[in-house]
């Protein structure tokens, strides 16, 4: 399943979360993992996350909130700066995901 790339919207108010990186990455996995909930899937399903960030000097704080989200063997991930994301947001992510045999 690809999830296109959330941004760290709200989804009750449809408004950017206030907060640093750290809140705003922790949006968007939210964003994120309430799509891959709908369709039975969940973090460990998670196999690929591209990771859009518009100042590479907040990596670590992203790491940081990225870290609780996964256990290992922890997901593939790439991360790449760039220059502007919808409505100001400092991160957008999006994700890769596969129904396992359980």
């Amino acid at each position: 399943m690809y999830l296109s790339g959330q941004t760290p919207l709200d989804p009750d108010s449809a408004e950017l979360v206030a907060g640093g990186v750290d809140a705003q990455t922790g949006q968007c996995f939210d964003n994120l993992m309430a799509v891959l909930a709908d369709a039975g899937l969940d973090e460990s399903d998670v196999v690929k996350v591209n990771v859009y960030l518009t100042d590479m000097a907040t990596f670590e704080a992203m790491n940081a909130t990225y870290a609780t989200r996964f256990s290992e063997p922890f997901p593939a991930r790439t991360t790449i700066g760039v220059a502007a994301l919808p409505l100001g947001a400092a991160v957008e992510i999006e994700l890769i995901a596969r129904r396992r045999d359980r």
